[in-house]
């Protein structure tokens, strides 16, 4: 074998300016992405027992007609109806003119707010199941969802490299998946280490102590926003990074179909 070929066969593994950012920028996003998951644990939990709790409610109204209980998760979408339209008309503007941003609130801040509501959901979901009275829960849960999900969205297509941009998708549908994932973990751990005394997550919602876990659920949450806003705090979005470096990368557009 010449020099040549040796020196060809080197190149190979010789990595672009490009590639190297590339990675740079997946390593930064991780970090945002892994705070997020909890949001959806919160919005697992809400939609796993929000039937079985509206078994027990009062849904009649009047003496004729009475609400089925699957129905209320309703709320769900009506609040994040409501919130869309209450961003875009109310928040949007006001934000506009304090932070002289033009998107009004960057998606780190949309997130930050997500979540937030996923601690008001969790914190009004253990008053009110005291209570037996689940209607407020939805609201926050679902207000939250419509910060969080086009945050995350916003989030990640515009920091994933141009040439990964089919990876931005795949990271949001990972947080969901996994959240609903540790959901079902929390709930298998809870339930093994509650059920010999005073079982938390019980058949019967009456003979449970359902309360207490969204109180954990909170404090989770709370503690998983102070992770999310020392990462989002530290945080420097791609094309001020690139420009401040003097770093132009060039991407193409077949990338996208590698």
């Amino acid at each position: 074998m010449d020099g040549e070929e040796i020196t060809m066969q080197r190149n190979w593994y010789l990595s672009t300016l490009t590639d190297v950012e590339e990675v740079k920028m997946v390593q930064r996003i991780l970090p945002v992405w892994a705070t997020t998951i909890m949001f959806w644990t919160v919005y697992a939990q809400m939609t796993t027992f929000s039937v079985q709790q509206a078994t027990t409610m009062d849904r009649r109204i009047g003496n004729s007609f009475q609400i089925p209980a699957a129905s209320l998760t309703v709320f769900f979408v009506g609040s994040v109806l409501l919130t869309v339209p209450i961003y875009d008309r109310v928040i949007t503007p006001i934000a506009k003119k304090i932070s002289h941003n033009p998107q009004g609130l960057t998606p780190l801040q949309r997130i930050g707010v997500g979540l937030v509501f996923s601690i008001f959901a969790m914190v009004s979901a253990a008053l009110i199941e005291i209570k037996r009275l689940r209607m407020a829960q939805f609201f926050f849960v679902g207000s939250g969802e419509a910060f969080t999900y086009i945050g995350q969205l916003d989030f990640f297509l515009r920091e994933c490299p141009r040439g990964m941009k089919t990876m931005s998708t795949g990271l949001f549908l990972s947080t969901l998946s996994l959240g609903f994932f540790l959901s079902s973990l929390l709930v298998t751990l809870v339930h093994k280490a509650t059920r010999h005394r005073e079982p938390w997550l019980a058949d019967n919602l009456n003979h449970g102590r359902l309360h207490h876990f969204y109180w954990l659920l909170a404090l989770l949450s709370g503690v998983n926003l102070v992770a999310y806003l020392f990462c989002a705090k530290g945080y420097v979005y791609k094309d001020k990074r690139l420009a401040e470096a003097g770093i132009e990368l060039v991407e193409t557009d077949t990338a996208c179909h590698a």
